[in-house]
Order: structure tokens, then sequence, then C-alpha cells
């Protein structure tokens, strides 16, 4: 069965969703066939595997390339592209034209797009035209310059009361789900509870409709530390560094080949 956001949406006060990103189609294939619904293809990419110190850099073109991989490796999970920093941010028809472009080029089914209030024309024209879009509101981590860092989102009473209206924007929009970044579970809690289309959390305790984690953060490949919220769910790197030890070992001391 393949996924659409029409039957994501349907999720909603069923069953909770798991989302997790990939990059490539190795990553893509070993997803799609755990049965994970979701796969989102994060910016995240550019510090997960091109090695920017944050999202800001990704460019289209990166991001489209490696959509088209991830698509290649898809069979029935829905596939998000997130449309990176400067890619929707200037006039209606530039974003659209970008976000076509994953749908054509990057054969994905869907585009996130980080903003509340201040995006609610342009997921409309988006929708309108065909194009389904998961909205994203809490910590943006293209915003982190304005922001001052990655910190959580929705500890005041103001703040806490403009994420609720920003989702409901985005309901009203019709974004097919949202996603919660970096807030407080009792606030994730309420906006989930207000909303008739399912919430994601990343970083926002367990009464989402769904989670989102990176795919090397899940498996323990990770250089660095994880954020506090990441639960690892396998531990592969000394693996993968023990494996590859021991090929150069055996290559040095002529074991390999045989």
């Amino acid at each position: 069965m393949k996924w659409t956001a029409v039957k994501i949406k349907a999720l909603k006060n069923e069953r909770k969703i798991a989302m997790l990103t990939a990059y490539d189609w190795l990553s893509a294939r070993y997803v799609d066939e755990a049965g994970i619904p979701v796969v989102l293809v994060g910016d995240s990419l550019g510090m997960t595997v091109l090695g920017y110190e944050t999202t800001l850099p990704v460019t289209m073109d990166e991001m489209v390339h490696h959509t088209a991989a991830v698509a290649r490796g898809v069979k029935e999970a829905l596939i998000v592209a997130d449309m990176p920093f400067m890619s929707y941010q200037g006039t209606l028809e530039h974003a659209l034209e970008n976000a076509g472009r994953f749908i054509k080029e990057g054969r994905a089914d869907a585009v996130k797009i980080e903003g509340g209030l201040l995006r609610v024309d342009l997921i409309e024209r988006l929708v309108a035209n065909g194009i389904p879009v998961l909205g994203h509101i809490g910590l943006l981590p293209q915003s982190v310059k304005e922001t001052g860092g990655f910190k959580m989102q929705g500890k005041t009473e103001e703040s806490a009361q403009r994420l609720v209206q920003d989702a409901l924007a985005l309901e009203r929009a019709g974004a097919f789900a949202v996603v919660l970044e970096c807030v407080p579970a009792e606030l994730a809690g309420m906006i989930t509870a207000s909303l008739h289309i399912p919430t994601i959390g990343i970083g926002a305790g367990p009464v989402c409709d769904g989670q989102v984690l990176v795919f090397t953060d899940v498996l323990g490949m990770g250089h660095g530390q994880a954020p506090r919220f990441v639960k690892q769910f396998a531990d592969l790197r000394p693996q993968i560094q023990s494996g590859l030890n021991a090929y150069k070992l055996a290559v040095e001391t002529s074991v390999f080949p045989e």
C-alpha cells in the first residue's frame, strides 16, 4: 500500500505515526522495509551527510538530488521533502516553482515548510496547486540566526498562545499534519487536542500523534552530541568502526584477499 497525505491525515486518533529521515537510496530502503509510513528527506542532511554546521547552506539542487535518490528506494512510504532555507521565503511564485521541482524532479509526495501564520498564503497556494504540505512550528532550525540558537519554544503564556494560533492557521490553510519541535509536552498536548490533523513531535513529549527522528541518531551512527530528546535504538558506530579497522588490518597483513 502506498501511503498518501490523505491516509496519513486519517491516522489521527487511530494510531501513532512513525516518521524517520532518509537521505539516499540505501537509508530509504531500510526505512521503507521497516514499514515506517513517512520518510522525511530533511534539510538536516546538511549536517548529517554534507558536513555543514547548520541547515542554512543547503541548496535546492542538493535537496532535489537527495530526494530523488530516496524516491528510488521507497515503495510504500510517503516521501516528504524539506524545503531549504530561502527556497520559499521570497515570492509565492518562486516558492511554488521550487515545491514543484520536488514533485517533478525529486518524485516527492509532499513538502515540509517551517513557520506558522506567516506561511498561510503560501500553503494555501501550494495545496490549491496539488502539492500536499507538512507544517512545522516550534523550534525552526532555519531561523536559528534570529532566535539565537536551538532553544525550547512556547515556554511563556504569550509564546504558547502564539504557537496554538500558528497550528490552527496551518490546519485551516490545508496542511495535512504539523511538526511540533522542541515545545513543552503540555503545550504539545494542547495543540494536538485542538487540531483535526496529526501532530508529529520531535522533542515535544509523548502526547503528539506521531514522532520523527533523524536516521543516524536512531541508529547511533552520528558524530558529536545528539539532542537530549533523542533515544538511540541501536549503537552502530562502534560496529562500523570495528569493521573498518579489521578490513584495514586484513589488507595490511595480507590476510585479505585470501
